[in-house]
C-alpha cells in the first residue's frame, strides 16, 4: 500500500480530556492544541468551539471531536 493508498487519520481540532476532581466535577478541553478552558458540561465545549469559530453539527463525529476517558455523557468520575 502506498502513502496515497492508507487512510488518512487527521487528529480532530478539539480534545475532551478526561474527568477532573472538582465541585462540580470538569474536562479541560483543547482545542488546535492549546488548552482553552473548563468545560462541565457540554454546552461549554460547544461554546469554547464556537468562541474558535468552529461549528460542531455531531458531537459523535471523531473527525470533530475526540473524548478521552469517557463520551459527550461523562461529566462525572466513576
Amino acid at each position: 500500500m502506498t502513502e496515497i493508498d492508507s487512510p488518512h487519520m487527521d487528529s480532530p481540532r478539539i480534545l475532551v480530556l478526561g474527568v477532573q476532581p472538582g465541585t462540580p466535577p470538569f474536562r479541560i478541553v483543547e482545542i488546535d492544541g492549546q488548552v482553552v478552558g473548563a468545560a462541565r458540561d457540554v454546552t461549554d465545549v460547544l461554546e469554547a468551539a464556537a468562541a474558535f469559530g468552529i461549528t460542531v453539527h455531531d458531537l459523535d463525529d471523531p473527525d470533530v471531536v475526540r473524548w478521552v476517558g469517557g463520551d459527550k455523557f461523562t461529566w462525572t468520575r466513576r
